[in-house]
């Protein structure tokens, strides 16, 4: 189940098969998260890197601050990811999401 709290937009990072991680934004992440594993309206980066998993999503007020929020992580080193990813794990869950 989500943690909305009232925003419509989330920023999320993926896990992808070869263990990176990839960062991005969206209005429904359960939705994001298929697209990216079934490859239509998938980003370029992760088509070759299927599957995906979600492994950290964070809600923002509006797709100005979830932009924001998401250049912000970009430029955090995998370290930095991977403590954010630990600290607040995502809050979404594919088989959950489908039901």
């Amino acid at each position: 189940m989500t943690r909305n709290h009232g925003c419509d937009w989330f920023v999320y990072i993926l896990r992808c098969a070869d263990d990176t991680l990839y960062t991005g934004v969206t209005t429904d992440p359960p939705r994001r998260l298929r697209e990216h594993n079934q490859g239509h309206d998938s980003a370029r980066y992760t088509r070759a890197r299927r599957p995906v998993t979600l492994v950290y999503t964070e809600a923002a007020t509006d797709r100005a601050a979830a932009c924001r929020r998401e250049a912000q992580i970009k430029r955090y080193r995998r370290t930095d990811k991977l403590a954010l990813i630990t600290a607040h794990p995502a809050c979404y869950d594919e088989d959950r999401s489908e039901s």
